[in-house]
């Protein structure tokens, strides 16, 4: 996602279909550790701190909403006023007489009101595509980046643009690992399997297989050999797209979709089905405050939505309504995330930390299998493979972008090498490096939700609203008219609120990492 992006919203759809498109969007890879993360925490303290987590994600978008609203009003009055100077410039050019911009601005201010007042009154008659009948209208798709610019000083922009970059590393962090790390538990469990060996090289004692374990029987690779080469191969087919502009097309768009919703499907109904037969293995505590740093993260991680909603709501043909659409969106996600994690905490022993490898068969599963079904069993283990591998050169590219608008200068413009390669690859070595480091996908996950992805979906939707209403008070050309996307949290306590929230949420993630030496 590039900073500076600001385009028309090409072809339109429903409110229906933008509201299939949030939910979507915010259930990823984020509720595939939710699992092991309630178990971790608790049952009844993880649902406290999911609903929690929900109501200020909740709030927080209807911030960045109201921002978005802002956005379109100032720059369509940048816009009015630019006409104004040109239609003037064109009146005095032949008389040689000065433009005055006080004159200027006093006509613009006298149109848009005008215009708010009589629908039939547009600034130029010639100029019918640039009236709207409402300046806060959401038609012009301001991404966050162009935002930040219109409302931030110079250090907030840096600040970020930082803060972006941090968690689009961590993002592709937690691809590089996940995807490997999947990969490896096929290729082991499928040639212990075909070797005749069943699991029988692995110890019981935790329920878990261990990185020194051999990969199969006879081999002198173990597991973590086998993950970092899946890694060095993941590097090797995804990394070069950096390189290069790709886009995720609709029929890709489709078939993630569809791939997704079909393996949570097929995971909660064979968790249920577990349940019901009295075969569940879980025995989650009440409460456990050890595990709410990492359950915190993860939260987090799993509700973001706030880069992309502009991409998502611009479109939408008709926003009446919108915040409701949102609310919605957000109960069932609450819901669904919920029920996945409840029947996962219960029905596994240990869940993975990729939840979709909990499926594979548990040398030491003292219970039915869950499923018999190889071609269930592989699907689902192969299910973030084919999900993430086409995200990641999307979630790369974006990255890269944004390196190069934080690095820009317009008095030293970059090389060809700086721009075509020193970029990409510092975009993809780092999230490299990490993956050859670890395979904690959860461990991941929580420190970009608890940090980089805490200023993405508290602070910085917040900051942005707190100074674009003092942009809007001190702008009497936009300060008199309403603006109907004006967050329901409009009280200034809310915002105080929400920071209050970040820095201790940050603060208590901090000091446990630091006393657990995590």
């Amino acid at each position: 996602m590039s900073g500076n992006t600001l385009t028309e919203t090409g072809s339109t759809y429903s409110k229906a279909v933008g509201f299939v498109y949030l939910f979507n969007l915010i259930v990823g890879t984020g509720a595939l550790t939710m699992p092991l993360a309630f178990q971790n925490a608790g049952w009844m303290l993880s649902l406290i701190v999911i609903v929690l987590l929900a109501g200020f994600s909740y709030m927080t978008v209807t911030f960045v909403l109201e921002t978005m609203a802002t956005a379109n009003a100032t720059l369509f009055l940048h816009k009015k006023t630019d006409l104004v100077y040109s239609r003037q410039e064109s009146l005095h050019a032949n008389t040689g007489d000065s433009i005055d911009p006080i004159d200027v601005m006093a006509e613009a201010h006298t149109a848009t009101v005008q215009e708010e007042l009589d629908e039939r009154s547009p600034l130029l008659k010639s100029e019918e595509k640039d009236y709207r009948e409402d300046i806060f209208d959401i038609i012009e798709r301001v991404e966050l980046g162009k935002m930040a610019e219109l409302f931030f000083n110079k250090v907030g922009v840096i600040l970020f643009y930082l803060c972006m970059v941090l968690y689009l590393y961590g993002d592709l962090a937690i691809y590089a690992v996940a995807v490997p790390k999947s990969l490896r538990d096929v290729i082991c469990t499928f040639k212990r399997t075909s070797n005749g060996t069943g699991n029988d090289t692995t110890s019981c004692e935790n329920l878990t297989l261990r990185n020194s374990d051999p990969c199969w029987k006879s081999s002198n690779l173990d597991r973590v050999s086998v993950y970092r080469i899946m890694v060095a191969v993941f590097s090797v087919a995804l990394g070069p797209f950096t390189f290069f502009n790709v886009q995720k097309t609709k029929y890709l768009q489709l078939f993630t979709t569809v791939t997704r919703w079909l393996a949570f499907m097929i995971m909660i109904v064979l968790t249920i089905i577990r349940l019901a037969n009295n075969n569940g293995q879980g025995h989650p505590k009440v409460a456990d405050f050890e595990g709410i740093p990492n359950l915190f993260g993860v939260c987090v991680y799993s509700f973001m939505c706030h880069h992309s909603l502009p991409s998502l709501v611009t479109p939408i043909s008709n926003k009446s309504k919108l915040f409701i659409m949102v609310f919605v969106d957000f109960v069932l996600i609450l819901l669904f995330y919920s029920l996945m994690s409840f029947t996962g905490a219960f029905a596994f022993h240990e869940p993975k930390d990729i939840y979709t490898l909990s499926f594979l068969p548990d040398p030491c599963d003292t219970k039915q299998p869950i499923t018999n079904s190889k071609v269930l069993q592989y699907y689902l283990v192969l299910f973030p493979v084919f999900t993430l591998s086409t995200s990641f050169p999307i979630i790369s590219i974006t990255l890269r972008n944004n390196l190069k608008t934080m690095f820009y200068r317009e008095d030293r413009p970059f090389s060809w090498f700086v721009d075509r390669i020193v970029f990409p690859l510092a975009a993809i070595s780092l999230p490299i490096v990490i993956a050859l480091a670890t395979d904690e996908v959860e461990f991941l996950v929580g420190i970009t939700g608890s940090y980089a992805g805490a200023g993405i979906q508290y602070v910085i939707p917040a900051a942005l609203v707190l100074v674009s209403r003092r942009a809007v008070r001190a702008n009497p050309s936009v300060s008199m008219l309403k603006n109907r996307f004006t967050s329901p949290f409009k009280h200034t306590f809310w915002v105080i609120l929400v920071f209050i929230w970040a820095f201790l949420a940050i603060s208590f993630v901090t000091v446990n990492h630091i006393l657990t030496n995590k």
